[in-house]
Parts: C-alpha cells; sequence; structure tokens
C-alpha cells in the first residue's frame, strides 16, 4: 500500500511539473504573443518582454516577431505603357502592427509572405502598366553636362512626368491601403531590378554598340584629320628650317670666298718678288694635290710649273 502511494506521490509530481512548466513562458524583447485556446485567442495580445502563465495543456501561445521583415519578390515580366516588355525585381520591408488582427486573417509568417506577394505583384504590374519605361527608370530631370558638340544629340534626355521614386511611393500607398485590415504595415517598397526580356535586351544592345561605334568614327575621323595638320605643319617648318640653313650656309660660303679673293688680291698687289712666290707656293700646291709618286706628268715648255722645275 505504500508501494502504490509512493508511485502515485511521484506521478502527481511529474504532472504537477509539467503542468507547470507548460504554464510559465518567456516573451523576449523581439517577440510578441498571442495566447489561444482551442484555435481562439484569449485576452490582448502581449507586447512586453518578460515571464507569462498560461492554463496549462489547453491554451497555446503563438509568437510573432516584432522586428522589421523581409519580404523579396520574384522577377516578373510585365509590360510598359509603352508596350515594353521587361522583367521587374523588387523588394519590401515590413512589420506586424496588430498581432491580433494578424493571427485571425494570416495565421504566420508564412501566410503573410503569400499575401504580401499577392499585393505587391498586382500593384506593381498596375503601375508598371500604367507608365512608360522612362518613368520606372529615371526619377529626375536632368541635363547632362556636354563635354563635346557632337555628343549633344546623343546624350538629350527626355522628360520625366513622374519618375521611379514616385512610382514607388504610389505601389507602397496603394499596397498598405489593402493590408490595413490584415494587422501588417509594409514599411519600404523599392525596384531591385528593371531589365529588359531577352529579345529587348539584345537589339537594345546592338543600337547602343552602333551608337558608341559611331561616336568612335567620330573621334577616329577627327584624329586623322588633326594628324594630317600636324604633319602637313611639320613638313612647311622642316621646309622653312632648311631654307634657312641654306640661305644661311650660303652667305656664310659668300662671305669666305670674299675674304679669300679679297687676300688673293692683296697678295696679288705686292711686289714683284711676291707675286713670284705666292705664285710658286701655288703651283706647289697644285702639284701637291694633282700628283703622288706614281704620276707621270708631260709639262709644256711654256707652263709656269715646267718654269719653276727648270729654273728653280
Amino acid at each position: 500500500m505504500k508501494k502504490l502511494a509512493n508511485t502515485i506521490l511521484i506521478a502527481v509530481t511529474v504532472v504537477v511539473s509539467i503542468a507547470a512548466l507548460d504554464a510559465v513562458f518567456i516573451i523576449d524583447e523581439t517577440q510578441q504573443a498571442i495566447v489561444t485556446q482551442f484555435g481562439r485567442p484569449i485576452g490582448e495580445p502581449l507586447t512586453d518582454p518578460g515571464l507569462n502563465v498560461k492554463v496549462p495543456f489547453i491554451q497555446r501561445v503563438s509568437f510573432f516577431d516584432k522586428r522589421f521583415l523581409e519580404w523579396d519578390g520574384d522577377a516578373n515580366q510585365v509590360p510598359t505603357r509603352d508596350k515594353k516588355f521587361i522583367f521587374v525585381d523588387s523588394y519590401a520591408r515590413w512589420e506586424i502592427t496588430d498581432p491580433l488582427q494578424f493571427f485571425r486573417r494570416l495565421r504566420d509568417e508564412r501566410g503573410a509572405q503569400s499575401r504580401i506577394s499577392d499585393i505587391l505583384d498586382g500593384e506593381t504590374r498596375n503601375a508598371v502598366a500604367e507608365n512608360e519605361l522612362i518613368e520606372l527608370v529615371r526619377t529626375s530631370n536632368r541635363t547632362p553636362e556636354q563635354t563635346e558638340e557632337y555628343l549633344e544629340d546623343l546624350d538629350r534626355l527626355e522628360d520625366i512626368q513622374i519618375g521611379r521614386d514616385a512610382i514607388e511611393r504610389l505601389i507602397l500607398e496603394r499596397a498598405n491601403e489593402r493590408t490595413s485590415d490584415l494587422g501588417i504595415r509594409i514599411l519600404d517598397f523599392r525596384f531591385k531590378r528593371i531589365n529588359y526580356v531577352d529579345e529587348v535586351r539584345r537589339s537594345i544592345n546592338e543600337r547602343m554598340i552602333s551608337e558608341r561605334n559611331q561616336i568612335a568614327d567620330l573621334f577616329r575621323s577627327e584624329g586623322q584629320g588633326e594628324a594630317r595638320r600636324i604633319e602637313g605643319q611639320k613638313e612647311r617648318e622642316l621646309a622653312a628650317i632648311q631654307s634657312m640653313a641654306v640661305r644661311e650656309s650660303e652667305e656664310i660660303r659668300g662671305r669666305a670666298d670674299a675674304e679669300a679673293t679679297n687676300i688673293y688680291a692683296a697678295a696679288y698687289n705686292r711686289s714683284r718678288q711676291s707675286r713670284e712666290l705666292y705664285a710658286f707656293l701655288k703651283s706647289l700646291e697644285t702639284l701637291e694635290i694633282s700628283m703622288d709618286e706614281n704620276t707621270t706628268i708631260i709639262l709644256s715648255t711654256e707652263s709656269d710649273l715646267f718654269r719653276f722645275l727648270s729654273n728653280p
């Protein structure tokens, strides 16, 4: 009998311990909770961190994140108002503002992510279809700096009326209107990437390559023209320098000849002995230049050279 009592006591102790553990729960500072009984919410949401109690085994606790949550959409093909098909990839941030309403309408974060995807994808399609592509890729009307006159036509930008930022805000406002009764609020919405479909992308890449080649050809032709201008200028300067050098050399040679002539004249106008000595020396210079040890020379008896050799 005593053994049976001990067994019952142990069993009761275990049950009470399990019940006590199940009755106590802790809410983290990043969490908020809803207590439910048989699937129905009981009381107000618990948003303050700390230790809480509930009826064990009968009541359950559903925890929800109090922090900002992330939504990352899938890239979808959407046509714009000007009939251009593009891939739109977007993302958003959201939070749970009313845990009780969130639990009643969406149950958990998985259901919330699915519902947000439906809302944001639909509003994104509507907004893209209502605007032209240029409104989705630009945020303001800016005037590009013109560094070259021939790039003016290529860099001229078309004015926009709305812009990318305004479209993102419009999608955010419309989405929050549809999520007002879900216990959540979308904090921010952004386009992550906007790109053409493959067929359009290829044609645009080809057009961009053609435009860049056009600019490159223009640069190349201007460079070739500048090179020819520089070469022509070089030839003119070279001809001018050579002409000046020839003129200076002729002037120097003329002055040298004049000076030599003056020297010759001065020497010739001296005494007879000086003239004969001068003639003798010039004759020797001529012989030295024109003759060597193997030279045979025939002189006339009337030649000055013969006269000097026969009667020195």
